[in-house]
């Protein structure tokens, strides 16, 4: 765990150890082994005089003020953690990540912008993954480019834990399994996904937590991120989320999909501590499920 401390735009962080010295030859390849930051992204920054040793401090200029690109609108963001790097929220259902076309609004993009602005974070709006525009749950964003790149390659090499509860129907075979079948675009329909041969790989583990006459509540964890993973992935085995009538479910209690992020695990990307943020079931969907379980 790096101990670390801000001074404005300012980063500070304590020197590999009490004998280093930074005009020692090799010095500065040292400090970009100690940073926990890819050696390209750590170059720039010394390219540009971003980083300087001070009073026996590492300073790393990571904190720049910025302007959000997205117009800030009003909204009460419901906030599930949050420090110096990282923003954790809970999307409702309804609202976009980020706009599909220029001037859109309503998107959780402009909400951050406007959360931003209302706290007085200079920030870009970066976020690390995203929900379909019907699905809840959890969004992790970056506030700063340093965070960006580390929690952008984290979730490259898988080390983000996402896990959704979704509600599909039928009833189920197996209550626990993997579901390894490649997804493509559909090229019948714009916008939707099918399992096909030619398409990416698509890893997705599924556990039935309750089963119920008409259906399921199942925990879904993502090896990969394909846009409509889980929505394909559940159709596929015969067994589409309630309300997704885009793959074969039923709109008949449900208007969406029965989609929600749960929960996100990931590695703080400074200091290494283990971050868990859990999402509470929405109000729509916790009366699915309620009204699923007595039928």
């Amino acid at each position: 765990m790096i101990d670390w401390s801000r001074d404005g735009e300012w980063l500070l962080l304590p020197l590999p150890n009490a004998e280093w010295k930074p005009l020692k030859p090799g010095a500065l390849e040292e400090l970009a082994d100690y940073l926990p930051v890819p050696r390209k992204y750590f170059l720039r920054l010394a390219s540009q005089g971003l980083i300087r040793i001070e009073n026996n401090k590492i300073r790393l200029k990571v904190f720049p003020q910025e302007k959000a690109v997205f117009k800030p609108e009003s909204y009460a963001l419901d906030v599930l953690y949050e420090d110096e790097f990282t923003l954790v929220v809970n999307k409702p259902a309804g609202m976009s990540v980020h706009p599909a076309e220029v001037g859109q609004s309503g998107t959780l993009a402009s909400a951050v912008a406007y959360y931003y602005e209302t706290t007085g974070q200079a920030c870009s709006i970066r976020h690390i993954h995203r929900l379909d525009q019907d699905t809840t749950g959890v969004i992790l964003y970056a506030k700063n480019e340093w965070a960006h790149v580390l929690l952008d390659e984290a979730m490259r090499e898988k080390q983000i834990d996402r896990r959704y509860a979704a509600l599909a129907q039928g009833i189920f075979k197996k209550k626990e399994g993997w579901i390894d079948e490649p997804i493509g675009k559909d090229r019948h329909h714009p916008g939707k996904r099918r399992v096909t041969p030619n398409g990416d790989q698509a890893l997705t583990h599924y556990r039935v937590l309750q089963q119920m006459k008409a259906g399921a509540l199942v925990e879904v964890e993502l090896e990969t991120g394909r846009t409509h993973q889980i929505r394909v992935h559940l159709s596929y085995l015969g067994h589409p989320l309630v309300g997704d009538t885009l793959y074969g479910g039923s709109s008949r209690l449900f208007q969406r999909q029965a989609l929600h992020g749960e929960r996100l695990l990931f590695k703080h990307p400074i200091t290494q501590k283990e971050i868990v943020c859990h999402a509470p079931y929405p109000l729509d969907f916790k009366s699915l499920l309620e009204q699923m379980s007595v039928n």
